[in-house]
């Protein structure tokens, strides 16, 4: 990747670096097509395997041969190597590419390697001080990492946001900030890009007191940086059609985050809105996880209008700390004690009718700490390829490798160098 007085990279190996194997499936990825096999030794070999490659469209046995931490050869013969790995009966697919994972430390890499993930980025929320978010990681991970520069931590910092976490816990996300005070977060994310920021995050949905305006000049910054703008976007439908109105005005690439969370009962009208703005002409991706339940902070501004909420709603959410199913008075504690939450709000159909849409990239949403969290750090690509592919045929096997891997990859090549 580039030096980060250069521009946007990633921590740890290369963005598309070799993986180990994972469960039944061995995650390999590529920068290019190799050449043909030399008549040397490889460092390895991983030999037999069901090579499938969403770009190339290649499917078949072949044998890959690995030097230096790169894909020397994909070869219809056997290669000769320091170790050979038999993958027969296994598939040899390019390593699984996260686009929305929250949980950037060691505990979770280790979790999403497991789950076939060999790069996991953190572009939703994002952070405020990206010099400082990789220094934190330059001894190098398991997975390959990148972030954003993100809206909500710049608008918590500008406005003085009490919130400890990831996501306002006042004034950071209810606040209406000035001309001054936007022209300071405008300079944060400048600053974030300059220093290698993958994209420029934003919560809209966590930022209630952010004016359209205040997300429309923000996503300026991000056209002027050459970076997607990744959103949680607040609303319905309504709110989806002006935030792809607002990114059109700004000239930006626009990903919506998670639509499966997003939309609700709502995802029919949600894709179809994608696929116009799409067909239009316009840059608009989106992704979705394969769970009904959602994961969020219980301090954050999406539980503002708690106090009106019937009873029998509290029984939806599930504080993660205890794993308790919640009441009125103990969603009322946990709200003033903080912590993570569990949302039980969707149906099945509409979390497949996200996954089958050819719209939708594989991305976790992924946050695990200390042992508890949401069962999506671990088991989403897993549960795309059992159940939506072997089990039900949602996805055929080559569609859902290229929603984890040629997808992601894309959305980011723009500001990311694939290649050394």
């Amino acid at each position: 990747m580039r030096s980060r007085d250069r521009g946007p990279r990633t921590g740890g190996t290369p963005l598309l670096a070799a993986a180990l194997p994972v469960a039944a499936l061995l995650a390999l990825a590529a920068c290019s097509a190799p050449p043909a096999p030399a008549a040397d030794t490889y460092d390895l070999v991983i030999a037999n395997g069901r090579v499938m490659d969403p770009e190339s469209k290649l499917d078949a046995v072949r044998h890959v041969g690995i030097r230096a931490g790169r894909i020397q050869a994909i070869s219809e013969i056997p290669l000769q190597g320091t170790k050979v790995v038999d993958a027969a009966n296994h598939v040899v697919a390019p390593g699984f590419v996260d686009l929305h994972e929250h949980g950037q430390q060691e505990e979770s890499y280790a979790m999403m390697a497991r789950d076939g993930v060999t790069s996991a980025f953190e572009l939703e929320v994002g952070t405020s001080d990206v010099a400082a978010w990789y220094d934190a990681r330059k001894a190098g991970q398991i997975v390959n990492f990148g972030v954003s520069v993100g809206h909500v931590p710049a608008r918590m910092k500008v406005l003085g946001d009490p919130g400890k976490g990831l996501l306002p816990a006042g004034i950071g996300g209810s606040g209406t900030a000035t001309d001054a005070q936007m022209a300071d977060m405008e300079a944060i994310l400048k600053k974030g890009l300059a220093e290698g920021a993958v994209a420029v995050g934003f919560g809209s949905a966590y930022t209630p007191g952010a004016a359209l305006s205040e997300i429309e000049r923000m996503f300026r910054v991000a056209t002027g940086g050459n970076a997607s703008a990744h959103i949680h976007m607040r609303g319905d439908i309504t709110g989806l059609q002006e935030t792809i109105a607002a990114a059109k005005a700004a000239g930006a690439a626009l990903h919506i985050v998670h639509v499966n969370s997003s939309a609700g009962d709502q995802i029919d009208q949600f894709l179809a809105a994608i696929r116009a703005a799409r067909d239009a002409g316009q840059d608009v991706t989106t992704e979705a996880y394969p769970y009904g339940a959602g994961m969020t902070e219980i301090q954050s501004a999406l539980f503002d209008d708690w106090k009106t909420w019937p009873d029998e709603r509290f029984g939806l959410h599930q504080l993660v700390r205890t794993g308790e199913r919640l009441t009125r008075a103990t969603f009322a504690k946990a709200r003033v004690e903080g912590g993570a939450i569990i949302i039980h709000g969707r149906s099945e159909a509409q979390t497949r009718a996200a996954i089958a849409s050819p719209l939708s990239m594989i991305a976790s949403d992924g946050f695990i700490e200390n042992g508890r969290g949401h069962p999506r750090t671990s088991g989403t690509f897993a549960k795309v390829l059992g159940k939506y592919v072997r089990d039900e045929h949602t996805l055929g096997l080559m569609d859902a490798i290229e929603r984890m891997t040629l997808m992601p990859a894309k959305r980011l090549e723009q500001r990311v160098q694939r290649c050394q």
